[in-house]
């Protein structure tokens, strides 16, 4: 193991992952450092073309359509998304400094076997993010179609809609399959034209049309201020840092290509931009434009407030979301990998675009925007700031010293690690319950009974976070301890420490 560490630290810089990069995809190990790259830009134009999306000015019109005022809304999103993507750097990190995807690095956390609970939670929650994005694109593609003479705007259009969908994630599924190297080839290269294009919708926006920069909230109903407070929470967990928390689980599937030469500082502050800014900018969008109308749907708000540019913004920003999914299809894929199936890499994303086309013609019949949309965020916020919360606990806390993540890439029958940590399953179990109490979404099983009696109020990211994080310290602590006075590693901490 020595050598090994050693070998790695002096492996040559390298600039570019080698022409052998697509192969290494296809099993569970360590990144070497002849397959990374020295160059940050690529993080910084994936996480950027992840989030430059029509869900994003969606979710701050959804401030506004909740009764909020514009200022209101811009300080939940900034706020909330800089204490959100300050968190999501520290993940970044960890799969650069591991070489390892998110969800085979749990295998330390949660035990070599318990990583499988949080591996299928996060394929469903995948599947599910897959579907909404493809979901929104069709809103846009219509308007499209309806603008060109190609379809009646007063018609439902289902079966165009499916055709486009399964159209759009075909093209999903042939980007993602080809792997890493694909993904961000196609963000290098599209995201700068389709920034110009929303450079140009911003100046429109802010400069031409009848922006109201003082709206408070809808002057026929207006909300008191304990409801305000209550909107403002809800609006946090769900877009604020609710938001940020949502990429915990996929971080580390792409920095695992960062050179370790790379300072960590850097690598976290170019992926933390990549997400804050598009994020911020996108929503400040929605949300002023919304305050035209009060209107959410991402089709209508462009038809209706840029008319004759419609067509070049919304060929250009059907982007967004095929670069969005492209992350979410190859995270689908990886994630499958920290489960031990036999399939390959490739397959299961040809199998993650099947069950998210399921899923999007499940949403097409679904009527409501904002209570689809709210119910799934605050779910998947739930989940991914449990799981977070634990593993950065581990990490960072318990057992920061861990340098070499050689044995969590061991098949099951070699395995050196525990096969399930129960001290970790218990404390994110413990987390999820504190969640669901002080969640309150719009649907009634997502209502726990401590936010209804503070009357709506959401403070579920914070109860889950403090509740695993703090519940997973005090259970964890005590091992470590006890191994550092033996001077031996502790149960799961057998991976190669300083």
């Amino acid at each position: 193991m020595a050598a090994e560490v050693s070998q790695q630290s002096s492996s040559p810089q390298v600039h570019e992952p080698s022409s052998a990069h697509s192969d290494l995809e296809e099993v569970v190990r360590v990144i070497p450092e002849n397959a990374r790259t020295t160059k940050l830009n690529g993080q910084f134009w994936i996480w950027a073309g992840a989030n430059i999306a029509p869900i994003n000015w969606v979710l701050g019109a959804l401030g506004i359509a909740m009764g909020l005022g514009l200022w209101d809304t811009m300080l939940v999103l900034v706020l909330g998304n800089l204490i959100g993507m300050a968190v999501f750097g520290f993940f970044v990190v960890l799969g650069q400094r591991s070489g390892l995807s998110g969800m085979v690095l749990a295998r330390g956390v949660f035990g070599r076997k318990g990583a499988y609970l949080p591996a299928v939670i996060q394929m469903v929650v995948v599947i599910g993010w897959c579907a909404v994005n493809t979901w929104i694109i069709l809103d846009l593609v219509m308007a499209l179609f309806a603008q060109l003479g190609w379809a009646n705007p007063d018609e439902d259009n289902i079966g165009v809609r499916i055709a486009v969908a399964a159209a759009i994630m075909a093209i999903q599924v042939a980007i993602s399959f080809l792997g890493y190297k694909a993904i961000a080839k196609f963000e290098r290269w599209t995201v700068p034209p389709t920034i110009v294009v929303l450079v140009a919708m911003s100046i429109a926006a802010w400069f031409f049309m009848d922006i109201d920069w003082g709206y408070a909230g809808s002057a026929a109903s207006p909300l008191t201020e304990q409801e305000r407070i209550i909107a403002m929470s809800q609006v946090m967990t769900a877009i604020g840092i609710g938001w940020g928390l949502t990429w915990l689980t996929y971080a580390g599937d792409y920095s695992r290509f960062v050179s370790k030469t790379v300072p960590e500082r850097k690598t976290y502050i170019v992926s933390a931009l990549g997400q804050f800014i598009p994020v911020v900018w996108l929503g400040l969008l929605g949300a002023t434009l919304a305050t035209k109308s009060s209107e959410i749907d991402p089709g209508a708000m462009i038809v209706e407030n840029f008319g004759a540019l419609a067509l070049p913004v919304l060929l250009l920003v059907l982007h967004g979301p095929i670069a969005t999914n492209i992350l979410n299809i190859y995270s689908f894929s990886v994630t499958a990998q920290a489960l031990d199936l036999k399939l390959s890499r490739r397959v299961m994303s040809i199998l993650v675009g099947i069950f998210a086309m399921i899923a999007v013609i499940v949403f097409i019949n679904i009527g409501s925007l904002a209570s689809t949309l709210d119910a799934w965020l605050i779910g998947v916020v739930g989940w991914t700031t449990t799981w977070g919360a634990v593993v950065f606990v581990h990490y960072y806390l318990l057992h920061p010293r861990i340098k070499n993540f050689a044995d969590l890439t061991l098949p099951v029958a070699q395995s050196k690690i525990p096969m399930v940590n129960w001290k970790a399953m218990a404390a994110f179990a413990l987390g999820i319950f504190a969640t669901w109490l002080c969640m309150y979404g719009m649907l009634p099983a997502l209502q726990g009974p401590i936010a209804t009696a503070l009357g709506g109020m959401d403070l579920s990211w914070l109860a889950g976070l403090l509740t695993s994080g703090i519940s997973y310290w005090l259970l964890g602590r005590q091992d470590v301890i006890s191994a550092r006075k033996l001077n031996v590693p502790a149960a799961n901490e057998s991976l190669v420490a300083e």
